[in-house]
């Protein structure tokens, strides 16, 4: 009872009990535990600091985009894995055209110029871990020198055009660059009401709030896995990147390794 008028009094609710303060305390374990179950780990094979000088940044997500590095460009014997990220997501775990439980995401270098560096993504990136695989990665560089180009495909039907008829012709080629980029695309820009989704639009929005010069295209294609047409579609990009030969056409075996795979990994009809 109050001694005096607007004496202030602790008083225990009988909502609440020590029970439920303990819940409160499993709650905030259980989220921890979560927090680091999705946590980005990266690992360079050597030390990095002779990796992250004056880079050029090429990163291809998506299946198609991945399996055109593995047939025209990762096919020479001039490039080296040197490092990977670990990612918890039921998708991520398989690459392009491999069996087993490699990481889905592999970083390699041109053994011949040591600050190109190619980023293989065939595994599905979450959207709570999307930003911190961009910042984790792309922290890994330092921002003086550093240029970033990103190959990624998505389905035409995604793609909106009130010309029915400039759209029909899949797959096609569009980019979006930031505004320190000097690069000359090869190919139109994207325009709205079209965006991009996903690690591309993660990368491209960190490059362009911290000034660094990237382009991002992306390949619009019916084609649910990787065909061949899809992934010659990539060869106008790497016009304007430069020091990466693109390899020629490679033959129909190689081909159809990285096709077959993927046609046996989708459960569409399942």
């Amino acid at each position: 009872m109050a001694t005096f008028f607007g004496e202030v009094l602790s008083v225990s609710s009988r909502a609440v009990d020590e029970d439920d303060e303990d819940e409160n305390d499993e709650d905030e374990e259980i989220l921890k535990e979560l927090d680091e179950t999705r946590e980005v780990h990266l690992e360079w094979y050597q030390s990095n600091s002779n990796l992250m000088t004056d880079t050029n940044l090429i990163i291809a997500v998506g299946r198609n985009a991945a399996s055109f590095l593995s047939v025209y460009v990762l096919t020479s014997a001039s490039w080296e894995a040197v490092g990977h990220a670990s990612l918890s997501n039921a998708g991520s775990q398989t690459i392009c055209g491999q069996t087993g439980t490699e990481p889905a995401c592999v970083f390699y270098r041109k053994k011949d110029n040591r600050a190109v560096i190619l980023c293989q993504i065939s595994g599905y990136i979450e959207e709570d871990q999307q930003f911190q695989w961009t910042e984790k990665v792309l922290g890994c560089f330092k921002q003086k020198g550093l240029s970033v180009t990103v190959l990624s495909d998505s389905p035409v039907a995604e793609y909106k055009n009130m010309d029915l008829a400039s759209s029909s012709s899949s797959p096609f080629l569009l980019c979006l660059q930031t505004k320190s980029s000097t690069t000359n695309p090869q190919c139109p820009l994207l325009e709205q009401p079209n965006i991009f989704t996903g690690i591309q639009a993660a990368v491209l929005s960190h490059c362009q709030v911290n000034q660094i010069p990237a382009v991002a295209y992306q390949c619009y294609s019916d084609a649910i896995s990787p065909d061949s047409i899809t992934m010659d579609t990539y060869k106008l990009a790497f016009t304007s990147v430069g020091d990466i030969k693109v390899g020629p056409l490679p033959s129909a075996d190689i081909i159809n390794k990285f096709i077959k795979t993927n046609h046996i990994q989708s459960n569409l009809y399942i």
